[in-house]
């Protein structure tokens, strides 16, 4: 990406974890590109790995309305999904938002694959780290990831985040959530995964499990987790006494991966064009 800005889409967003949705959404900006092109992204039409252009050059003054724009939409915070290759206009947007009025509390929703010296640039203004932990196997994440080094990464980013938000509390919006998605075939390496969180960040991070692997092209398919393998994650997280955070349900029948070439590209019901986007959108 260049130093321009670049913006996906931004609205009010009713999938992510309850306490971020709040009644009416989360005020969702996704920002084209990514530092990790995982070979299964549901965002991929606009993380760059289709090679798809989608997307809207905006101004760090037109990023700053956009987040105003979603505090008037009335959502519950301003979640910034994907936006470590642009952290310094982002944290121009804020500084800019909040002296205009902003008040909702911002998300940095990321995959993790980033350095701890960009976190440090920005983490001052945010409250909320939805932060992934895809794997902490070198083969898993080479596979799924797009690169293994994804494994050696994480690890310093959640020390660093535990470091300086020791404590979660979801009433106040503060901390971190932790998603650890389960992807197929590797419920082993997700047993390591819990274990490893369970010693390191049970009493500092809320836990986001997923169960639901989804692959973004409907022509590949990969064997669905059974009753045993989820039973047995279930009596994993209760052996380890992690009780803190959601774990998900089989059997959702939402198709939940995006088309970005839409206004609105989640399923209906779940999710509200911001119409300032749409404007810029449409110049």
């Amino acid at each position: 990406m260049s130093d321009k800005v670049k913006v996906a889409w931004s609205g009010l967003h009713k999938g992510e974890e309850p306490p971020l949705v709040g009644s009416y959404g989360s005020g969702m900006i996704f920002f084209t590109g990514c530092p990790l092109h995982c070979a299964y992204c549901q965002n991929r039409q606009i993380s760059g790995s289709d090679g798809m252009d989608i997307g809207y050059e905006v101004s760090d003054e037109e990023l700053s309305a956009l987040m105003l724009s979603l505090e008037q939409m009335k959502a519950s915070s301003i979640n910034l999904v994907t936006g470590t290759h642009f952290i310094p206009s982002i944290r121009r947007a804020i500084v800019m938002a909040r002296s205009k009025g902003l008040s909702l509390p911002i998300v940095w929703n990321s995959s993790g694959y980033e350095s701890v010296d960009a976190l440090s640039e920005i983490d001052d203004l945010i409250d909320i780290y939805l932060l992934d932990c895809k794997s902490l196997s070198r083969k898993v994440s080479s596979i799924f990831c797009g690169s293994s080094r994804y494994a050696d990464v994480i690890i310093p980013v959640m020390d660093y985040i535990k470091e300086r938000h020791p404590k979660t509390d979801l009433d106040a919006m503060k901390g971190t959530i932790l998603r650890h998605l389960v992807f197929p075939g590797t419920v082993s390496a997700t047993r390591n995964f819990l274990r490893y969180f369970a010693s390191h960040y049970k009493d500092s991070f809320f836990l986001s499990l997923m169960v639901q692997f989804v692959p973004p092209k409907m022509d590949v398919s990969f064997p669905e987790m059974n009753d045993e393998e989820y039973d047995g994650l279930v009596e994993l997280l209760e052996e380890l006494d992690i009780d803190n955070g959601f774990m998900q349900e089989r059997g959702d029948d939402i198709l939940w991966i995006p088309d970005f070439t839409k206004d609105v590209p989640f399923p209906e019901n779940f999710a509200v064009a911001n119409p300032y986007f749409l404007s810029l959108k449409g110049r």
